[in-house]
């Protein structure tokens, strides 16, 4: 991990046998220790899961803002997708 962390925290979970086995795996495959291959993996899914809150706030700003597809387009427009689809299934 090349971060430059000025502080850091602890965090201590508990996991079963075999995911140990695994993260020890890869952590001794990189060349760094279980306790750096599980920080830097809380890091991940914590971006990841900031990423997807911005993601679902966009709908919701698009939603708030009025800037919808009805219901009955898309439900159309799925319809249609599929009747193409089975026409194309059955040749």
């Amino acid at each position: 991990m090349n971060r430059s962390v000025t502080h850091q925290e602890t965090v201590t979970a508990s996991v079963d046998a075999e995911t140990l086995a695994i993260v020890d795996q890869f952590a001794r495959e990189r060349g760094i220790t279980v306790a750096e291959y599980a920080a830097e993996a809380v890091r991940r899914v914590a971006e990841s899961e900031a990423d997807f809150r911005a993601f679902i706030q966009v709908g919701i700003d698009a939603a708030d803002r009025g800037d919808v597809i009805p219901h009955e387009v898309v439900m159309a427009e799925l319809d249609a997708m599929i009747e193409k689809h089975r026409a194309r299934c059955s040749k």
